[in-house]
């Protein structure tokens, strides 16, 4: 048996477990499933009132784009803070250490059932979306597949460094709230950058979640140029290199007591 298939049965046992705890966890469930829907026709509210001439976006194309933000954040961020807090705070991180499932493959493992969750989500939205609101299919699709892999790879390494700073599963929705009300308010998800001041604007497109968000609305709705894009994935990238970074130097597998 190769090894390749060796990690993949690993990947596939820790998944699968983690997904009968996490249906067990039914605040967690609610949150994953029903939380970013609600966001959603706040962010529709909140734009109604919001002029988006000039921006080249509508109020559907905007609250549909920042709904999968939210579902990246809420589902993937949000819940995989909680699971490795648990985890490790149950000792069930520190057991598996002993065996041969390696440190990468804990915490891919961990963080499978909220990416394939969020992953039907997001594309449930892109469905939605074309059939039902008139947006059309994504119009540069490459552009969009990449933008979500990429902000489920951010998601997750983030979730795992803020884990780092975090010692219990109930203070886990205190530490997590800098990051949700930073991308809520900053990266796009209520408010499109474009109707910020250029100053204001060029600080926000700096924020870890802006840069998966420009990705996913320019890969679903067009526009934006070849530089604006290597802009956002430099940012992106960079963000996640120091996500791993943190979580290589300073992740806690023994329980914090």
């Amino acid at each position: 048996m190769t090894t390749a298939s060796t990690a993949a049965r690993r990947l596939n046992a820790l998944g699968r477990a983690e997904l009968t705890l996490l249906m067990r966890n039914r605040t967690a469930v609610f949150i994953a499933l029903l939380m970013p829907l609600l966001m959603i026709f706040a962010m529709k509210s909140s734009l109604d009132r919001i002029d988006l001439g000039g921006t080249g976006l509508t109020v559907s194309g905007a609250a549909l784009t920042g709904g999968i933000g939210m579902v990246l954040i809420q589902v993937v961020y949000m819940n995989l803070v909680s699971a490795y807090v648990a985890r490790r705070e149950e000792l069930v991180l520190k057991r598996l250490r002993t065996g041969e499932v390696s440190d990468r493959e804990i915490l891919t493992g961990t963080a499978l059932p909220s990416v394939l969750l969020a992953l039907a989500q997001c594309v449930l939205m892109v469905v939605v979306g074309t059939l039902a609101f008139d947006l059309g299919a994504p119009q540069r699709p490459a552009l969009l597949v990449a933008g979500l892999l990429l902000g489920f790879l951010l998601m997750t390494a983030l979730a795992a460094a803020t884990a780092t700073l975090t010692r219990t599963v109930q203070s886990s929705q205190l530490t997590t709230l800098p990051l949700f009300f930073v991308s809520m308010l900053g990266s796009g998800l209520f408010i499109p950058l474009e109707v910020f001041p250029d100053r204001i604007a060029s600080v926000c497109e700096l924020l870890p979640v802006t840069g998966v968000m420009t990705l996913v609305r320019h890969g679903w709705l067009g526009g934006a140029g070849g530089g604006d894009l290597l802009m956002a994935t430099v940012t992106a990238l960079a963000w996640t290199g120091f996500a791993v970074f943190a979580v290589q130097r300073w992740f806690r597998w023994d329980p914090r007591r």
